[in-house]
C-alpha cells in the first residue's frame, strides 16, 4: 500500500513538472516573439534617423557651379527653383552658383577662368565651336568616363540629343537640357479642301505641288531672296546624308551641290511664290498664316506666332530623289550642356556631388520644366495642359526624329555662310551652279580659318 501511494506522488510530481516546463517553453516563445518585434519596431523606427545621421555624418561639400541660366533669361527661375531643391534634398551640399546671361563677355571670362586654373565644378556652356577654346585646356571628365561610375548618368536624356551636344572633336563631355527644332508647317485644312494628303516623301511632296499650283494656292511659302536658310539646309542634309552634311570639306560635295541644286527643280515646278526673288520672309509668313500658302519650311520660334493652332500641323521634312539621309532626320540646335570639370571629378567628396547635381537637372522631370511646351527637349516629356493641336505635332515630330543636325552657320565662318545664302537665287534660275557657289564659299570658308 506504501509503494502504491509513493508511486502515485512519483507520477503526480513528474507531471506538474512536465507542465511547469511546457508553460515556460511556452512563455520564451512568447518573449522571444515579442523580442522579434520589438527589435523590428525598432529597427524601423530607428532606420530614418539612421539615415538622417549618415547624411549629417557626410563631410559638408560646397559646389561651385556657372550656368547661363542667369539675370534675365526665362530658365533662370527655373535653374534656381531646382538648385534649392536640391540642397533641401541634400542638406550636407552647399551650391555656390555664379551664373549670367551668355554675352560674349561672360564667354571671355569662362575661357579666363580655364586658363589660370579657376574653373568651377560644373559649368552649363556652349558644346559647338564656342566651346573649343575651354576643350582644348583638357579639363572636362567625358561622359563615358562617368558613366563606366554612375551607370544611370544622362538615363532620362534622348540618344539623339546626346549626339547633338557631342564636342566639335567628337567626344561627348556634356548633357543637354532643351534646343530647338526647324519643321515643316501644313496648313491641313488646305490639304483637307483639295484632297491632297501630307507630303512624306519626295512623290507626295512633288504631288502636292502640282495640286496646289493647279488651284492658285502658293504650295511653299520661301523668300529666296531673303531667308532660303531652311531650305538650304534640309536640301543638303538629305541629299548627303547625315555624315557628309555634319563634315566641313575644302571643296564642295557632289551631294551638297545635287541638294542646292533641287531648288532649281522646285522653282520651275512652280513651287514658290512668283515674287519670291523680291519679297522677304516676313511677307512670306503671312501668306502662309492667311491660308495663301500651303507650306512653309521654319523654326520651333515661329510656331508661337500662327493664328490657326486647330488646322496647322508640323510634320517632319518628306525628303528629296535618292535621299541619304533617314526619314525624320531634323535641322536642330542642342548646342549647351552640363559638363563636370576634372577638378570636381578627382575630388573624393565633389564628385558624387557633382554627378546628382547634373542629375538634378537633366532628368525627365527637370527637363520638362525647361522645356515647357517649347522648341526640343533632350528627354521624352510629357504634354503639358493647354497645349494646341499645333504644339502637340510639334512635340510627336521632335519627339520622333531619327537625328539632330545642327545648321551649316554652326560649322562654317559667317562670312562663307552669307556666300551660299546670297547665291541661292542665282542657284535656282540656273545663271549659277550649286558646285561653284558652294566651292567659293568653302574657299572663303578654309581662308579664314
Amino acid at each position: 500500500m506504501k509503494k502504491k501511494v509513493l508511486s502515485v506522488l512519483l507520477v503526480a510530481a513528474m507531471t506538474a513538472s512536465m507542465l511547469a516546463g511546457c508553460g515556460a517553453a511556452k512563455e520564451e516563445a512568447a518573449v522571444s516573439e515579442t523580442q522579434v518585434e520589438e527589435e523590428a519596431q525598432a529597427e524601423s523606427t530607428e532606420a530614418p534617423a539612421e539615415t538622417a545621421q549618415a547624411e549629417e555624418a557626410k563631410n559638408p561639400v560646397t559646389l561651385k557651379t556657372v550656368s547661363m541660366f542667369g539675370g534675365t533669361d526665362p530658365n533662370a527661375p527655373i535653374y534656381e527653383e531646382i538648385n534649392k531643391a536640391f540642397m533641401e534634398e541634400n542638406s550636407y551640399i552647399t551650391v555656390e552658383d555664379n551664373s549670367q546671361v551668355s554675352d560674349e563677355e561672360w564667354k571671355a571670362t569662362i575661357a579666363a577662368d580655364f586658363s589660370v586654373g579657376n574653373e568651377p565644378d560644373v559649368l552649363q556652356f556652349f558644346t559647338d565651336a564656342t566651346a573649343n577654346t575651354i576643350i582644348a585646356t583638357d579639363k572636362f571628365v567625358t561622359v563615358d568616363e562617368i558613366k563606366a561610375e554612375y551607370p544611370d548618368y544622362a538615363k532620362d536624356t534622348l540618344d539623339a540629343a546626346l549626339v547633338a551636344v557631342t564636342n566639335t572633336d567628337g567626344v561627348s563631355r556634356a548633357i543637354p537640357t532643351t534646343g530647338y527644332w526647324e519643321g515643316l508647317y501644313c496648313n491641313k485644312d488646305l490639304f483637307d479642301q483639295y484632297g491632297v494628303e501630307l507630303p512624306t516623301d519626295w512623290e507626295s511632296l512633288t504631288n502636292a505641288i502640282a495640286v496646289f499650283k493647279e488651284n492658285g494656292i502658293i504650295p511653299i511659302a520661301c523668300s529666296l531672296n531673303n531667308v532660303p536658310h531652311y531650305w538650304i539646309e534640309f536640301l543638303m542634309l538629305y541629299a548627303a546624308g547625315e555624315e557628309s552634311y555634319t563634315s566641313v570639306p575644302e571643296t564642295a560635295p557632289a551631294e551638297w551641290a545635287a541638294g542646292l541644286e533641287t531648288f532649281k527643280t522646285l522653282r520651275d515646278m512652280g513651287a514658290f511664290p512668283e515674287d519670291t526673288d523680291t519679297v522677304d520672309d516676313a511677307y512670306v509668313g503671312q501668306l502662309f498664316k492667311d491660308k495663301k500658302a500651303a507650306m512653309q519650311l521654319d523654326g520651333s520660334w515661329y510656331l508661337g506666332g500662327v493664328t490657326d493652332v486647330e488646322n496647322t500641323v508640323v510634320i517632319p521634312f518628306p525628303g528629296v530623289e535618292n535621299q541619304k539621309a533617314k526619314a525624320g532626320a531634323l535641322v536642330g540646335g542642342m548646342s549647351s550642356g552640363f559638363y563636370i570639370t576634372k577638378k570636381a571629378w578627382e575630388d573624393p567628396e565633389k564628385r558624387d556631388a557633382a554627378v546628382k547635381f547634373v542629375m538634378a537637372h537633366t532628368n525627365k522631370d527637370s527637363v520638362q520644366k525647361y522645356w515647357n511646351g517649347n522648341g526640343q527637349a533632350a528627354c521624352a516629356v510629357e504634354p503639358i495642359d493647354g497645349m494646341s493641336p499645333l504644339a502637340l505635332s510639334g512635340l510627336d515630330y521632335s519627339s520622333a526624329a531619327s537625328s539632330i543636325c545642327a545648321p551649316t552657320d554652326s560649322r562654317i565662318d559667317p562670312e562663307a555662310y552669307k556666300i551660299i545664302v546670297g547665291g541661292i537665287v542665282k542657284v535656282s534660275t540656273g545663271e549659277l551652279s550649286a558646285q561653284d557657289l558652294l566651292n567659293e564659299a568653302l574657299s572663303v570658308n578654309a581662308a579664314r580659318k
